[in-house]
């Protein structure tokens, strides 16, 4: 049987966008955990923790209820914009996006946790702005375990199932991912095409991984060295 192309294809764009998302979300919240004290600080941390731990399926219903027709922001987009993100490869993005943010923020909180205080007050006595000492100081010495959470949670968007079909469905060469793929082969008694993209898949993942772990061992190995 031949192979769909169009799953791989489209599980890459909805991971590589999800990716760029929460490198922007991840970021920043990691560097708000990490150098913040608020009020509610770590309840913030444990709300956004929560994908990670809930079940795909009840992550899905949470967003259908906000962006569905009748959600918040679904009933705003579709009155103001006449636009409708459910059953979109948008809103498999959206799904990606929030279900591995938590493998994005929680690596870079403890990357930004992990730079020296005392190189960045340095900088500030010598008048350094706070932008300019995120970009020049603390980014880059926390850029490698803002990497190896950025790899994890492309990883993470290209397997991601139960969220995905809540929200996106399964429509052929628009919705279906290569996970939503290999269900529907399942399904459908079709083996070979399951078994060729199960193992599509786990290449994929596995060169990934590896990466990441390539990353956070040269991390470890570059503060052993200051240290």
């Amino acid at each position: 049987m031949a192979l769909d192309w169009s799953a791989l294809w489209l599980s890459l764009k909805v991971a590589g966008w999800a990716t760029a998302i929460n490198l922007v979300l991840g970021v920043a919240l990691g560097a708000l955990l990490a150098r913040r004290r608020f009020p509610g600080r770590e309840l913030l941390d444990t709300l956004l923790t929560l994908p990670m731990v809930l079940p795909p399926t009840v992550l899905g219903y949470y967003l259908l209820v906000v962006i569905g027709r009748n959600g918040p922001l679904g009933a705003w987009l579709q009155s103001t914009f006449g636009i409708n993100l459910v059953f979109t490869w948008q809103a498999a993005v959206i799904a990606a996006a929030v279900a591995s943010l938590p493998l994005v923020f929680k690596p870079a909180r403890a990357a930004f946790e992990a730079v020296d205080g005392q190189l960045e007050q340095a900088a500030r006595t010598l008048g350094v702005s706070e932008f300019a000492l995120f970009l020049r100081i603390s980014l880059p010495l926390a850029w490698r375990g803002i990497l190896a959470g950025l790899l994890l949670a492309f990883a993470r968007s290209m397997g991601e199932f139960g969220a995905t079909l809540m929200v996106a469905g399964s429509i052929p060469g628009r919705t279906q991912t290569l996970s939503i793929a290999i269900y529907e082969a399942v399904q459908a008694g079709h083996d070979d095409k399951a078994n060729a993209l199960v193992i599509l898949t786990s290449l994929v993942c596995i060169v990934i991984l590896l990466a990441a772990a390539r990353l956070v061992g040269r991390r470890g190995r570059e503060f052993r060295d200051v240290a």
